[in-house]
């Protein structure tokens, strides 16, 4: 593009650069020169926010402890929860804080055992050697209204995994210490156990019930050891019948001693009690009503077994049968179980109810699992056939079958008296 002519009159005069600048407004009809084209403006980078930091690993499960002798387990046990206690000040006017041991039980049966009762022992011997602040008092009523410290403790068969199911490997001592007085526990214990060395054997009473039953308190008892830490509550269904627990555990102690009078006399006084309406009851007043020959007692308190069991939807009965067979097993002696007087309790108290049943056949872990299945199952059959000939209308609303060994509550398949109740023949209420 050509630039135009300067202004009239300005021909031939000689410009400096600036005045040439300062006319160019004056400059009419002109078209300025095209200014360049402006540099193209770089698009801003993007802005990039930095990544999140990575939300650092949980940290791995703690290891369990390792599985120890039997003796140095209970023992590891017993010391993490006597001197390591988070304890109040002793009450006013004593320098020590008392203490009762509540019986130690199987943490999936509830039942005691030699063993149980002899770690029970050994943690006494225990405190008062090495643990002054304490003081040893017995399991009784008028101790528990004192609201001293309570020690509960659960032995428990557990498998290579350390679960309650398949083939026991070891065992699991789980011990807590309660504090009546703020209601809360103050103390934990846990160690693991090798088999060898324990007596896994029922003490009588356990050993002689004729049934097996789901328990509320005794629920509570091995829920407020197992599962629990330091600063928990202790389990409602637990601390609400402690002093029934006192009395049952001295009725018990006197059965476990030959001591049936007695029992008696402590079983019926928990027994009209409110809180008296339990399954360990009912079963120490059948069985000491039995050893003393008042059959018409015992079979009214077999029935208030069966019929708690079936409320709670199952009763496991130990109908024990010779081995390999669906004979019943019959012991000589006066103190053999009746086995036909069960039955016609369980289908009176079965009778009853307008539900549904269903007889299911269990065996211990011993031998083939194919031949434990079939063998259960024709146990099973054959107590359903015995509840059908004695109430025929109820034969309609049972069935059977076996499971073998796959629901098993103890699991050492020792095919003893310590595992009797795998070997049980189990009623199961159902919806029809």
């Amino acid at each position: 593009m050509s630039l135009c002519k300067p202004p009239m009159g300005t021909a031939g005069v000689s410009w400096t650069w600036a005045a040439l600048l300062g006319l160019a407004v004056a400059w009419t009809g002109c078209a300025t020169p095209e200014a360049p084209p402006p540099a193209p403006v770089a698009a801003p980078a993007p802005v990039v926010s930095a990544p999140p930091p990575a939300a650092p690993a949980p940290p791995p499960p703690p290891s369990p402890p390792p599985i120890l002798p039997f003796d140095e387990a209970m023992l590891s046990a017993a010391q993490n929860l006597l001197g390591r206690a988070q304890l109040q000040a002793p009450p006013a006017g004593s320098s020590r804080h008392a203490l009762v041991i509540d019986p130690l039980i199987d943490g999936v049966t509830g039942l005691q055992s030699v063993a149980t009762q002899a770690m029970g022992a050994r943690i006494v011997a225990l405190v008062r050697e090495r643990y002054p602040q304490y003081e040893v008092l017995e399991f009784t009523a008028a101790n528990v209204q004192k609201s001293p410290l309570v020690l509960v403790g659960t032995f428990t068969g557990v498998n290579a995994e350390r679960k309650t199911e398949g083939k026991r490997e070891a065992y699991r001592i789980c011990l807590a210490l309660a504090d009546l007085r703020s209601g809360k526990l103050v103390g934990k214990g846990l160690a693991f156990a090798k088999p060898e060395g324990v007596d896994p054997t029922p003490l009588p009473h356990d050993r002689d019930s004729p049934a097996w039953a789901e328990d509320a308190t005794t629920n509570g008892y091995i829920r407020t050891c197992q599962g629990t830490r330091a600063g928990d509550p202790i389990h409602p269904a637990y601390i609400d019948r402690i002093v029934a627990g006192s009395l049952i555990a001295e009725a018990t102690q006197a059965y476990n001693a030959g001591r049936y009078k007695e029992a008696l006399e402590l079983y019926d006084t928990v027994a009209r009690s409110p809180e008296g309406k339990q399954f360990r009851v009912y079963s120490g007043l059948y069985l000491t009503n039995w050893r003393l020959g008042r059959k018409d007692a015992a079979i009214k308190a077999f029935g208030q077994m069966v019929d708690q069991g079936l409320q709670n939807q199952r009763l496991g009965v130990k109908f024990l049968f010779r081995k390999g067979s669906t004979v019943l097993a019959r012991e000589p002696g006066p103190n053999a179980a009746p086995y036909p007087l069960w039955l016609a309790e369980i289908s009176t108290q079965a009778s009853r109810r307008n539900t549904c049943m269903e007889v299911v056949g269990h065996a211990s872990p011993t031998g083939p699992e194919a031949v434990n299945d079939r063998l259960s199952g024709l146990r099973a059959e054959h107590v359903k056939g015995q509840l059908s000939r004695a109430a025929p209308a109820l034969g309609k609303r049972v069935t059977a079958r076996g499971v073998g060994s796959r629901e098993t509550l103890v699991g050492n398949g020792r095919d003893d008296a310590s595992d009797a109740l795998d070997r049980r023949v189990e009623f199961k209420v159902m919806s029809c």
